[in-house]
């Protein structure tokens, strides 16, 4: 049976999660998403296995929540569809994404556009607004 290191990462880039986002979730704070683009599909596999902790350190001091709840019980991700990233400078970016997921049989769809800050050397999910 293949090890989960070895599956395919939920954020459907085709590589394996330990080569994609599992070095972000896994890696020593040194180790950052290079990227706003890459810090969002990070973020997305955390919410898919309810990984709190990163989700948390890996959104800006100035927006983000005391905790987290988990993801409810049956609610299963369906993927990702990465629609257009931007760099505003080289401190700022944009990226609009689709993600999709079921509850109790429901279909949902989250479409939003990010904010991210780069402090430090380090991106952040600052916050969204989602499209109509």
């Amino acid at each position: 049976m293949a090890s989960s290191a070895s599956l395919a990462c939920p954020c459907d880039t085709g590589k394996a999660y330990a080569a994609c986002c599992g070095r972000w979730h896994a890696g020593p704070l040194h180790l950052q998403a290079p990227d706003a683009a890459s810090l969002m599909r990070s973020r997305y596999v955390a919410f898919v296995m309810d990984l709190q902790p990163y989700l948390l350190q890996t959104w800006h001091p100035s927006t983000r929540p005391a905790d987290l709840e988990p993801n409810p019980p049956g609610l299963k991700w369906l993927g990702l569809q990465v629609r257009g990233h931007a760099n505003q400078d080289a401190e700022h970016a944009t990226v609009e994404f689709v993600a999709r997921s079921r509850l109790q049989g429901r279909a949902n769809r989250l479409h939003e556009t990010s904010r991210f800050v780069r402090e430090d050397g380090r991106w952040y999910y600052v916050d969204g607004s989602f499209a109509p």
